[in-house]
């Protein structure tokens, strides 16, 4: 008994003789991470956030860039490196990890996560360094030959920011601009996803073929209308149209189906086949008034400026009682006809029988009105 007891008390006082408890970060310089969407890639950074003026009131502007922060690579006087860059923030290293192959200012980088280190010169341009090493304290143990990827960068003066900051902008479809601001400067790269739209086809694929969400035409048709609107895979899109229509199991042929179908073959440059299905997809008793007008509105910003009339006359002449979309649609049409009489005539008409439930749009209208009256 009094032999347990005793290991018992060794073992507690080396248990806290080991343990430590959670101090502030060091320097109280505070862990920060920011994140980004590009489309189905996350982009993450972590990070420590040092600020210019210390915890103790110490103004340091003008003294970060070439004093707190070194030029070029140096030996710290710490650790393995004898030609350190800068860790890119403060403590442990500053990571970055991107969910899917990117694009670094035009240089591939494979997906993965990266110790992020930027080389700052007095003169000329810097270098952000992508490294391979993401578990070491700063960059006392920098080694070169863990480079993933260098990509230089140009320094420009900024508003003031207090704390050293990493963040996205210029945030379109498939880019972002990554960023780090600090005292006056900021120093970004750009980050590209160069096949996003074909990554998309990748997951409907997946998503089709290993989930109930392939039980249902509507996700079928909206794979399809994804790869003619981006242009991409179009194969595949054709594929999963035919599906959306023929498939014994899920299929329905009716106006929705049938105009992806006719999408997809006029992305595919087969005009005759897209006129085809498109001629039975608009005489389909499922179409509705609404679907004709989206489908001439569609059609008038593709540059399919004829066919979209046909199809507004058509519908005015299918539902000869619609005295509002119909006239819209006429309107729309004869000005992409470059008809102005025609289209003035018809929005006269459609504006006098605008329906309570549009009048919400009635200024949007008056102001086309009036822009065709001005010509």
């Amino acid at each position: 008994m009094k032999t347990t007891s005793l290991f018992t008390f060794l073992f507690l006082t080396c248990t806290l003789a080991i343990a430590q408890l959670s101090d502030p970060p060091s320097g109280w310089n505070q862990k920060s991470s920011v994140t980004q969407w590009i489309g189905l890639v996350e982009v993450k950074i972590n990070y420590s956030s040092p600020d210019v003026h210390t915890p103790t009131g110490e103004d340091r502007k003008g003294h970060i860039w070439g004093e707190l922060v070194h030029y070029g690579f140096i030996d710290q006087g710490y650790g393995t490196s004898k030609a350190a860059p800068w860790r890119a923030g403060a403590n442990e290293n500053t990571t970055i990890s991107f969910s899917h192959d990117v694009n670094i200012n035009g240089k591939p980088l494979k997906a993965g996560t990266y110790g992020l280190f930027l080389d700052v010169e007095k003169e000329g341009p810097w270098q952000w360094i992508f490294s391979n090493d993401t578990h070491h304290w700063g960059s006392y143990f920098y080694d070169e030959s863990k480079d993933a990827l260098r990509a230089p960068a140009t320094p420009v003066e900024t508003t003031y920011t207090e704390w050293l900051t990493y963040g996205f902008d210029d945030r379109q479809a498939t880019s972002a601009i990554a960023y780090l601001a600090w005292e006056s400067k900021r120093i970004d790269f750009k980050i590209e996803v160069p096949r996003l739209y074909e990554m998309y086809v990748d997951n409907f694929r997946n998503e089709l073929n290993g989930t109930t969400k392939g039980f249902t035409h509507e996700n079928y048709m909206q794979a399809a209308q994804f790869c003619a609107q981006y242009n991409v895979q179009l194969e595949q899109g054709l594929q999963w149209a035919e599906t959306a229509i023929n498939d014994g199991f899920v299929g329905r042929k009716d106006f929705n189906s049938l105009q992806t179908k006719a999408r997809i073959l006029y992305a595919m440059k087969k005009e005759k086949e897209g006129d085809d299905v498109m001629q039975e997809a608009i005489k389909d008793p499922t179409a509705t008034i609404v679907d004709l007008h989206q489908l001439g509105r569609a059609l008038v910003a593709s540059g399919k400026k004829e066919k979209a009339m046909e199809v507004f006359e058509l519908n005015r002449k299918l539902h000869p009682k619609d005295k509002f979309t119909t006239y819209v649609g006429l309107a729309r049409g004869f000005t992409a006809m470059g008809d102005n009489k025609n289209a003035i005539k018809n929005w006269e008409v459609a504006i006098k029988n605008i329906p309570e439930d549009q009048k919400q749009g009635l200024g949007q209208y008056e102001a086309e009105l009036k822009r065709l009256k001005n010509q």
